[in-house]
């Protein structure tokens, strides 16, 4: 399944809802699997971001749309990257010929 590195900022309000930030992670990880993905590693940060996350979805257009809808609730900004494994680079690098 495609893997999915989510950088991820707080809004002005999700800083002031910052005490819930477990609980919406926890739905996060729930609407994932929904959504036929895994929330797999969700992580709190010191630094640019506030939270980084991994996940894994079926295909991009899952992955997206996953990261819209969490975004859509007003809490987080992301900055999401598809990520690649050493087996899907070893293919990639075989079309190169």
């Amino acid at each position: 399944m495609p893997t999915f590195v989510s950088l991820i900022n707080w809004t002005d309000q999700g800083v002031r809802q910052s005490k819930a930030s477990l609980d919406r992670a926890k739905a996060a990880g729930e609407l994932a699997e929904r959504m036929g993905g895994t929330l797999k590693d969700v992580y709190w940060t010191v630094g640019p971001y506030d939270i980084v996350s991994i996940s894994e979805f079926p295909d991009d257009e899952s992955g997206t749309a996953f990261a819209l809808a969490i975004a859509a609730q007003g809490n987080i900004r992301t900055t999401t990257l598809r990520a690649f494994g050493a087996d899907e680079v070893r293919g990639i690098l075989g079309k190169l010929g």
